[in-house]
């Protein structure tokens, strides 16, 4: 777990770990063990002890009070003092220890995709490689193609991975840039020498990847802001301490601007700091057109003479130019100056016109509640209605569910439904899988008895090229039970590249076929990504934002998918689940 900074709080110096950070560390210790290339019976121990605890659907909590840990399969006496440990402690020596004794090189080359633990031992020891460096010049010598059992292919996957690794590693992810940045401003509004205080940048422009922070602060007194900024906890390195801007990085990478200005002049710091680069551009390039001078400062008469002009507020620096006040979301220097210039900017959606969402799972395949537990987290969030669309069976490794397991769960939501324990209605879907020649996983008799069908890509997408993808998906499209296309493009961000796909002969089929294409709200996914939706709205094509949910308190991850929504400009009549329930049976063809 991460320890968020919050100056209204006392901190924690160690927190206990839940069951996710506990499996977390079982699986690093497993692959640890391989580095150092001790004994595969303790090493798969440790897999089997962490896959065993992400299976149970008990409370861990309930386990360890009852002493029933060891009635798990898969874990023994040690696994489960550890566990204990763990989940009373939030330290583990061992763990700690561990890491100590593997180097840090090693470690980081753990990070590489597909480079397991057994081939780093390997490398290490029969070529001396310590570092990532000398990885990719062992790579790139042919070193590693002549070892055996690896190969050029296995060398050129490392240099892939280990490009990914570099292109990734200077970017973090929108909800991870929150994570840290919210405490900090909240901390700063509170501070009695503040008058106001925003995040700036990407984050503020719900970008789904943000590469640096950005604060402003209007305050009289500066030095005393800078002093409470540079001091927080979680800072990990002060590169520079000034009397207007310090700059600091945070335990985790993240580096973090402050910016203090006069209230007067606050209005346009934001905005200009806000960005992007070419909104900014094209807002100088209005104010020019118009006798006037646009920058942090503010505006005044073109030549620099002159005091800046006082605005009160962003909405003010719109209107002196002509322009409605534009979104955050939409400074990305496309169409949004053009048509707030017009009085045509889009009303956007926001996450209070969400009635529900479809894709989502239970553990019935691989996600991590009950479907109690599910509709009791929607019910929590005030939802009208939520679907259900546990994986297919070719998804093995998501434990899918075979067609007779379906059926089942079918018959169990139906008799949820009519129970009325429950506000939230519950719609019976299945994530089906696309299989490699566009074929659905299931039998169209039983795709026909669904709800709603959500097709989606999950194995062999990276191994075939752009078109042999595009037609499978677009034959799936075709089908008459599929409601909505998920993830559409595979994407994992600052993990993996999109898998190849020609995105507007899918929008098209989609189109054509009255088909709805999901923006996957999981912080990891946002796919389809907001840049794409132009053609797919001009298309008349319903965006259908899920959150993926794994977990009851997954469903919250919807709001990251109300970013990129607004990002693509959508407003609630062009995303499905912002209909009502009523409304959504229509939609779905099971209005009875």
């Amino acid at each position: 777990m991460r320890i968020a900074s919050y100056p209204d709080r006392p901190q924690i110096e160690i927190m206990p770990k839940d069951r996710d950070e506990i499996v977390e560390i079982l699986e690093e210790i497993a692959v640890l063990l391989q580095i150092k290339g001790e004994n595969a019976f303790k090493i798969r121990a440790y897999e089997n002890g962490a896959r065993a605890l992400e299976r149970t659907s008990d409370s861990l909590e309930v386990l360890i009070q009852e002493d029933r840990l060891q009635d798990i399969d898969g874990v023994g006496k040690a696994i489960a003092e550890k566990v204990v440990t763990l989940f009373q402690t939030g330290k583990l020596d061992y763990y700690d220890n561990l890491r100590e004794e593997v180097p840090e090189g090693l470690r980081e080359m753990a990070r590489i995709s597909g480079l397991g633990g057994k081939s780093i031992h390997k490398i290490h020891k029969e070529l001396g490689v310590e570092s990532l460096d000398s990885l990719r010049e062992a790579c790139e010598s042919g070193r590693v193609a002549s070892m055996k059992g690896f190969g050029e292919k296995s060398a050129a996957k490392i240099l892939k991975g280990l490009d990914n690794l570099e292109k990734f590693s200077q970017r973090h992810l929108l909800s991870v840039a929150e994570e840290v940045a919210r405490p900090v401003v909240e901390g700063l509004r509170k501070l009695p020498s503040v008058q106001r205080a925003e995040i700036a940048g990407s984050l503020r422009r719900r970008k789904e990847t943000v590469g640096d922070l950005d604060f402003i602060v209007a305050s009289d007194e500066p030095e005393a802001v800078m002093d409470w900024f540079v001091s927080r906890d979680g800072v990990s390195e002060v590169t520079a301490h000034g009397k207007t801007k310090s700059s600091v990085r945070f335990e985790g990478g993240l580096q973090a601007d402050l910016r203090v200005v006069s209230d007067v002049e606050f209005p346009a710091a934001l905005h200009h700091f806000t960005g992007s680069k070419d909104h900014n551009v094209q807002m100088r390039k209005r104010a020019l057109e118009q006798g006037l001078s646009l920058s942090e400062w503010g505006l005044q008469k073109k030549g620099g003479d002159g005091d800046y002009e006082s605005v009160a507020d962003e909405e003010g620096l719109f209107e002196r130019l002509g322009l409605k006040w534009i979104p955050p979301e939409l400074r990305e220097g496309g169409w949004e100056i053009q048509r707030s210039e017009k009085d045509e900017l889009p009303e956007l959606v926001t996450y209070g016109d969400f009635r529900g969402a479809l894709h989502n799972h239970t553990r019935a395949s691989d996600g991590k509640g009950t479907l109690e537990e599910m509709a009791a987290a929607a019910e929590d969030l005030g939802w009208e209605y939520l679907g259900i669309a546990d994986h297919s069976r070719s998804s093995f490794q998501a434990n899918g569910l075979s067609e007779e397991r379906l059926y089942e769960q079918l018959e169990q939501i139906r008799k949820f439904n009519s129970s009325g324990q429950s506000s939230v209605h519950i719609f019976a879907g299945t994530e089906c899988d696309i299989l490699k020649d566009g074929d659905l996983d299931f039998s169209d008799e039983l795709l026909a008895e669904m709800d709603y069908v959500v097709a989606s890509i999950h194995q062999g997408g990276f191994g075939q090229d752009k078109d042999t993808v595009t037609r499978r998906i677009i034959r799936a499209l075709e089908h008459p039970s599929v409601t909505l296309l998920a993830h559409p493009t595979g994407r994992l961000l600052l993990q993996r590249d999109p898998y190849p796909v020609d995105l507007a002969k899918v929008i098209d089929a989609a189109a054509a076929n009255g088909k709805w294409i999901e923006i996957n709200a999981h912080p990891v996914r946002l796919d389809l990504d907001w840049r794409e939706w132009d053609r797919a709205r001009d298309k008349g094509v319903l965006a259908c934002v899920n959150p993926d949910a794994h977990r009851p308190e997954g469903l919250a991850h919807l709001r990251y998918g109300v970013d990129m929504a607004r990002k693509a400009g959508l407003t609630a009549g062009e995303i499905a689940n912002t209909r009502n329930l009523a409304e959504m049976k229509k939609l779905l063809g099971c209005g009875k």
